[in-house]
């Protein structure tokens, strides 16, 4: 248990939002949505199962795939076999005749808490995709849905879904938000509906994988292991900017300064703020991880006591890593907050840095502030994904609904329950920590395999601090093989760099072809 206390605390999250997923907050007119509102809305909501199946065609690779796009709703029920909610998907399935068999099926979804799917289902390896500026400031409507050639659909169906409370997905009967807005809460609904299309759709024996994004990925690690206890194994988990361990926040917490530092650096190199700038971004971000972990720890462990020769030598170094000055660096004694860095590295130019992607820049009303007024990465997008996403629903899926369909839901991170019952440990813990989860999934799974995809440019869930958790599974020697991590030069939404994206794809196919080999 020490240990585990151990791992809360250097989880390193302290100065990270317990909503790390994109458009984490929801836009002014939902926040403001009464009780009133939010039970009327919910009160539309079918408690009966919906499917509107639609036939289509796409190009992956120089091959013409012809699939089945199936909008519709799950019922999930409650032990008394009482309808719980209705849950809200988009599946994909190729059409080949005959039964589905040995063709994998993904499980996608993102986070929040309190997001719909529809970013990565507009954003990633869906037939279709949203075309967007990135990494500048998507400019207004019309907006251009393209056929993706770099869809998942020639490896695995697909099936995006949404939180309840979230997209179309509403409680039921006498359910309300909280019986579905906590660590467990959510974990234990999608596993239901996954359950339920697994039954409905005869896929049981179809290799299976989950594909999460954000705190999508916090759901994904307790999720797998909760499916393989209910005896539905898993092939692969694939974890898109991971957030395995919220920790616990409290002054002077040094290990969130080191985990941030290499993302730091990676946003000082692209913005060109690195003297002598190195050609390769990995093997400076390489020096800069061991920098980190040593001589930075090192120092920052001394607090007050570090001699001011060392105070100087550390400043040095860190202003060479981060293109912060000397003196700034001093001034906030060897510390930049996050939101210091995003405000500061760009101050003689008047822009700020995006959160989610530190590619993207924006303005505030005046160079001297402290932090930035808003996220630049998360507003310049925002609009693209919501509008094409209701047009594509409407044009090419046919699907109509007269609830409000919800890209996110404020209220629901207002009354999310944090504690978690992980696997090993006797009680609840008072936070999210889900990589034990995820080393127990492997261990009574030795086949499974888990691959960590980050982005550089991340700010919202940094590359290093996903690192150390993983490092930190007390995986057995035998089962350190089945993790995997992959980098690329993009932010938490990688597939936004379409360079990004195609590399992906193409790292996903044999990740694919190794997890079910006999597909």
């Amino acid at each position: 248990m020490r240990h585990l206390i151990s791992l809360l605390l250097a989880g390193a999250l302290a100065l990270l939002p317990l909503t790390p997923s994109h458009a984490d907050e929801a836009p002014a007119a939902t926040k403001a949505s009464t009780d009133k509102h939010h039970k009327a809305d919910e009160a539309k909501a079918a408690d009966t199962e919906s499917a509107v199946r639609t036939q289509h065609s796409v190009s992956i690779g120089g091959h013409t795939i012809r699939y089945t796009a199936t909008a519709g709703t799950l019922i999930i029920r409650d032990d008394k076999n009482e309808p719980q909610a209705s849950v809200f998907y988009v599946a994909y399935t190729v059409d080949k005749g005959g039964k589905p068999g040995k063709r994998p099926v993904t499980f996608l979804y993102n986070g929040g808490p309190g997001s719909s799917s529809v970013w990565l289902h507009m954003g990633s390896f869906a037939p279709v995709r949203i075309e967007t500026a990135s990494p500048e400031a998507t400019a207004p409507p019309p907006y251009h849905l393209v056929p993706n050639s770099d869809s998942l659909l020639d490896q695995t169906d697909l099936v995006f879904i949404d939180a309840v409370g979230t997209g179309y997905s509403r409680p039921l009967g006498k359910a309300t938000g909280k019986d579905f807005w906590g660590v467990d809460q959510d974990i234990s609904a999608f596993a239901r509906a996954i359950q339920r299309y697994v039954t409905i759709n005869k896929r049981w024996n179809s290799p299976k994988f989950l594909y999460g994004e954000s705190y999508g990925t916090t759901r994904s690690a307790a999720l797998v292991d909760a499916l393989q206890d209910k005896g539905m194994a898993f092939n692969g988990v694939i974890l898109m900017s991971s957030i395995l361990n919220y920790g616990i926040r409290q002054p002077g917490y040094d290990e969130i300064y080191i985990g941030y530092l290499p993302s730091y650096a990676a946003a000082a190199w692209y913005h060109d703020k690195i003297p002598n700038k190195p050609a390769d971004l990995k093997g400076f971000l390489d020096q800069v991880r061991a920098w980190a972990q040593g001589p930075y720890a090192a120092a920052l462990a001394q607090g007050q006591n570090l001699p001011p020769a060392e105070v100087d030598a550390i400043a040095r170094q860190m202003s060479a890593y981060t293109g912060l000055s000397v003196q700034y660096i001093k001034e906030a004694n060897l510390r930049v907050d996050l939101g210091r860095f995003r405000k500061e590295l760009l101050r003689d130019q008047r822009l700020t840095l995006g959160r989610y992607d530190s590619r993207f820049t924006g303005t505030d009303p005046d160079a001297a502030g402290e932090t930035p007024d808003y996220d630049a990465s998360d507003s310049g997008i925002s609009g693209a994904f919501v509008s094409a996403f209701h047009d594509y629903l409407d044009q090419q899926l046919h699907y109509h609904s007269d609830l409000e369909y919800r890209p996110t839901y404020g209220e629901i991170i207002k009354t999310w329950d944090w504690k978690h019952k992980a696997a090993g440990i006797n009680r609840p813990l008072p936070v999210a920590y889900v990589a034990g989860d995820l080393a127990h999934a492997m261990r009574t799974n030795p086949n499974l395999k888990v691959l960590s995809v980050n982005g550089y440019y991340d700010f919202a869930t940094p590359f290093f601090i996903t690192e150390y958790d993983l490092a930190h599974m007390n995986l057995d020697p035998s089962l350190r093989g089945n993790l995997q991590f992959l980098y690329y030069p993009s932010g938490h939404m990688i597939y936004l760099n379409t360079d990004a994206l195609k590399q992906l794809k193409t790292d996903l196919v044999p990740f694919y072809d190794h997890a079910a080999p006999q597909r």
